[in-house]
């Protein structure tokens, strides 16, 4: 059963600190006589609009009221919300959006669509620049998804939203389809299956209170650097917990966020997507009292492999990270791209460039730790020294090499006998199955024991704090998408 729907001023009130709400545009009506809509006019037009603060940081707000014609868009409550749209990018401050509308109001027709276009069209402009954040409360259906799809994070809260372009009976109507709101775009299928949203919610309160912990790892705008946290967990903490998470042998899995966790200050790690792409794991945690943006392979879920999904899910992220100074900690543990005939023709070649492709165009601080397998195309895309990763660290069980060595020897002694071929193996490893060779070209900047894993991440991003690099002047690159 879902817990209590709030409406939206209740949702403001639990969002913001207390008694910081200014509301913003409160008398606007809308204009329309269409329809005897002359005779449904409603102060505010079913969109709250202002600016408050969270944690004492302004941020500008806007929430849809469903109890006011469906909380429809119209002509005009789309102006108040391009008009805040416009003083969060002039102040630099982060805007939210608490998201319960039917869409575009039908009785104005090509008035309400454009309104869409006006609040579409900042989006764009203010991404990069300052945080946006949606939060789908209820109905988010046709124009409006896109809104929020055009945003930073998006949160759900369980059995309460739904987005989707098209609606159940449409899509009865088109494709003889059945499917109810939920099956067809609740919280639990764009958290697992489609990665539309970044959280799940249980209800509207957890929803809220996970914006507002979201906006502490981040900073105001572009131009400034994420909240500094007092350094009250000790920088050179030992985590000997560590030295015995990598299996000896290396087709064991275990947890990477048995990793970050006990690392990151007062071991606590704010994880994105957690539902969604599980062989790839996101999110900020704190090191000296600093956000860090950690991107790390998963070898409980398909060994680590990198697949479509990981890939648009960690290159969004990577770049998130960059346009808003926040340093990168690349953990690495992957024995390569996925295999298959679904991966290859679903576009694996086009979606793993993209994590290439983010991390090579960051400049902020990044660092990289490889703990076991480090093979092939995988190991150049998870932040290698020469696809621009300021420090390289290694644990001593690295394996830094084109692939395995079973397969490796197949390829190379293909016309040996099995036996020849198991003395093959034990030869490769011996070569590969370290990390010296690497760290012998530089490749590695050092071998580190696990429970030195803190202190070493620390002294790495301390070294490249001060980082001023940037990227030869153009309009913009043409990421693969």
């Amino acid at each position: 059963m879902a817990a209590k729907k709030l409406n939206v001023y209740e949702r403001i009130d639990i969002l913001l600190d207390k008694g910081s709400f200014v509301e913003v545009d409160k008398y606007v009506k809308h204009h329309c006589t269409n329809f005897g809509m002359e005779n449904k006019k409603v102060p505010g037009d079913g969109v709250v609009c202002g600016y408050g603060k969270i944690d004492g940081r302004l941020v500008f707000v806007y929430g849809f009221d469903f109890s006011v014609l469906g909380g429809s868009l119209s002509a005009a409550n789309a102006a108040k919300i391009a008009k805040m749209q416009d003083a969060a990018l002039r102040n630099g401050a982060p805007i939210i959006s608490l998201n319960d509308s039917g869409g575009a109001r039908i009785q104005e027709g090509i008035e309400s669509l454009t309104g869409f276009a006006h609040i579409f069209y900042r989006n764009v402009q203010a991404s990069g620049v300052i945080p946006q954040i949606s939060a789908i409360m209820g109905p988010c259906a046709g124009g409006s998804c896109y809104s929020p799809a055009l945003t930073d994070f998006i949160l759900m809260v369980k059995e309460e939203s739904q987005m989707f372009i098209t609606g159940p009976n449409v899509v009865k109507q088109v494709t003889n389809e059945e499917c109810d709101k939920e099956t067809l775009g609740g919280a639990d299928i764009h958290s697992t299956q489609s990665g539309v949203a970044n959280f799940i919610c249980e209800s509207d309160e957890e929803c809220l209170m996970t914006i507002r912990e979201l906006l502490g790892f981040l900073p105001s705008n572009n131009m400034e650097d994420a909240p500094i946290h007092p350094a009250t967990d000790e920088l050179t903490r030992t985590c000997h917990e560590l030295d015995n998470i990598v299996p000896t042998d290396p087709n064991l899995p275990y947890d990477i966020k048995d990793i970050i966790e006990p690392i990151c200050d007062h071991q606590y790690f704010f994880e994105i997507q957690p539902n969604y792409a599980k062989n790839i794991v996101i999110g900020f945690g704190r090191m000296a009292g600093r956000t860090v943006g950690f991107v790390a392979n998963q070898p409980n879920f398909l060994a680590g492999a990198i697949d479509i999904d990981a890939s648009d899910k960690a290159a969004r992220f990577i770049r998130f990270c960059d346009c808003f100074n926040i340093p990168l900690v690349a953990i690495e543990d992957v024995p390569g791209f996925l295999p298959g005939i679904k991966q290859e023709h679903g576009g694996i070649i086009r979606h793993g460039a993209k994590i290439v492709y983010a991390f090579a165009e960051a400049t902020v601080p990044k660092v990289t730790l490889i703990t076991r397998k480090a093979y092939g195309g995988a190991y150049i895309v998870m932040n290698s020294k020469q696809t621009g990763a300021d420090v390289n660290l290694a644990y001593p069980t690295a394996e830094i090499a084109v692939m395995g060595a079973k397969g490796a020897v197949s390829i190379l002694y293909r016309k040996e006998t099995p036996e020849q071929q198991e003395q093959r193996i034990k030869e490769y490893e011996e070569k590969f199955a370290n990390p010296y060779c690497a760290a012998e070209l530089g490749y590695i900047d050092d071998i580190i024991q696990p429970a030195d894993t803190r202190k070493a991440i620390i002294q790495a991003l301390e070294s490249c704090r001060n980082k001023n690099q940037s990227n030869p002047p153009k309009k913009h690159g043409n990421m693969p998408v």
